[in-house]
């Protein structure tokens, strides 16, 4: 199994510059400057089209604020999941409670509205107040994998409880690490946590993906 870099994308720009630097797949967003909101269904569209051969995993975030969500909000994500569903590979989505454990209800129905295609919950993991139960109910409501920097600013001060959560995942659910990576510290990450996923914007620092990075970070994890 060899190791993979999911390329964070914000916007078409940087779609254009991942798939230049040989991205095989990303994460579709807006508003990175938000943390992420859901991108439009005709970016997704045009992004399918143009590249179909693209691995795209699309981020379901209705707005910005935090990840816990009221019903008219989980009734819209729930929409775009199903909207979205017709043209990604992955779904990107999660939710929480307001006492900060995982809302499995919420996140029930959210595996359920993606049709089978491979979840991914994200960054809302790291505002858990109990990571090791949250991945036992993260694997338990059928995702494939946790976008995760190990509850700290960055993945690679994260390394600790990543390894942790990779040994305790054992397989079941794919742990990958995001969160200032960059071509200094990707192949650190992973060698210290025994992932074999990462996930990063790669940007030049104008928050548009850097095609020279992203190749230079899958040269140096060997993916």
């Amino acid at each position: 199994m060899k190791r993979l870099l999911e390329v964070c994308t914000g916007n078409l720009a940087s779609v254009i510059a991942a798939v230049k630097g040989g991205a095989e797949r990303i994460e579709l967003c807006s508003a990175l400057s938000l943390d992420g909101l859901t991108p439009s269904i005709g970016l997704l569209k045009y992004v399918r089209q143009t590249y179909p051969q693209l691995k795209i995993h699309v981020l379901i975030r209705s707005c910005e604020g935090g990840f816990v969500y009221s019903k008219d909000d989980l009734e819209t994500m729930l929409l775009d999941i199903h909207e979205a569903s017709a043209y990604a590979d992955g779904i990107v989505c999660g939710a929480l409670t307001p006492e900060g454990d995982i809302d499995t209800e919420a996140l029930r129905l959210m595996v359920e509205a993606s049709e089978g295609k491979p979840f991914t919950f994200h960054r809302a993991f790291d505002k858990c107040r109990n990571p090791q139960e949250a991945l036992e109910q993260i694997i338990d409501a059928g995702c494939k994998r946790i976008l995760t920097s190990g509850q700290q600013p960055s993945a690679e001060q994260g390394i600790p409880l990543l390894h942790e959560l990779n040994k305790q995942a054992n397989g079941r659910i794919i742990i990958m690490p995001g969160g200032g990576v960059n071509e200094k510290n990707a192949r650190l990450i992973l060698d210290q946590t025994g992932c074999m996923e990462i996930h990063g914007s790669c940007s030049s620092g104008s928050g548009i993906t850097s095609a020279e990075r992203v190749s230079q970070v899958k040269a140096i994890i060997g993916g």
